[in-house]
């Protein structure tokens, strides 16, 4: 049989997408400068609950992609110095396979004792190659930066956990709900489906909305204005 090139699933491949300015922006600052001055849109507009929650999610979010960042330039460093954990070996078949996890290990070799020998010596290569990029991991800051990314992930979540049980009481607090759920989607699964667009429409609505409030107040503002001065001139 032919050698061939066979490789398992990596073990340390980022999961998070960092989107490059592609996601929806800060849209509950928009809602905020374009809230009227009365009613729905802007009535405790300090006080809304779900307003101060995703100004913190969004510091949160923020801190997030920017370790993300982060620890994707490291890691890519590392994997081009080290390279991925893995050991490359021959089964009894003949075909050539390279396996990165001790999983994937058993999976190809099996537990039988005609494999014991073969095995045992992938095993000791394989933690010998680990054991090299867990040195090189820690010296150059990927083990702390994967670390300090993880927990600030944990804490958005946790945040985003939190809008389902926030009540908004402004137009703005309702758009950072949908803005939160919008790009956290956007981070992780597939744009272009379900429920994302769907989504994106309603906050483009909020938002058109909010900006149909900020022109009425500007031109109320002007009416009141003129009105002034003529009462003035009037004098």
């Amino acid at each position: 049989m032919a050698d061939s090139d066979n490789t398992t699933t990596l073990p340390y491949v980022t999961r998070r997408r960092v989107l490059e300015g592609t996601v929806v922006a800060t849209t509950a600052w928009t809602l905020e400068g374009n809230a009227p001055a009365s009613g729905a849109g802007s009535t405790n507009m300090r006080s809304d609950p779900a307003l101060a929650l995703w100004r913190e999610w969004e510091r949160v979010h923020k801190q997030t992609e920017r370790l993300c960042r982060k620890q994707q330039r490291l890691e890519t460093r590392l994997v081009e110095s080290v390279g991925f954990p893995c050991v490359t070996l021959r089964v009894p078949e003949g075909e050539q396979v390279t396996v990165h996890s001790i999983e994937g290990l058993n999976e190809v070799l099996g537990n039988g004792p005609d494999t014991a020998a073969l095995r045992e010596k992938a095993e000791t290569e394989f933690a010998m190659h680990q054991a090299r990029w867990n040195a090189a991991a820690e010296e150059t800051g990927y083990t702390a930066a994967l670390r300090a990314e993880r927990e600030a992930c944990d804490r958005a979540k946790d945040l985003l956990g939190a809008f389902s049980t926030t009540h908004a009481t402004t137009l703005a607090g309702v758009a950072g709900k949908l803005d939160a759920v919008l790009r956290e989607g956007e981070a992780w699964e597939e744009c272009s489906e379900f429920p994302w667009p769907q989504i994106r429409s309603a906050l483009s609505d909020l938002v058109r909305i909010a900006e149909g409030f900020g022109a009425d107040r500007v031109r109320r503002r002007r009416i009141r204005h003129d009105q002034a001065e003529t009462l003035r001139r009037s004098r």
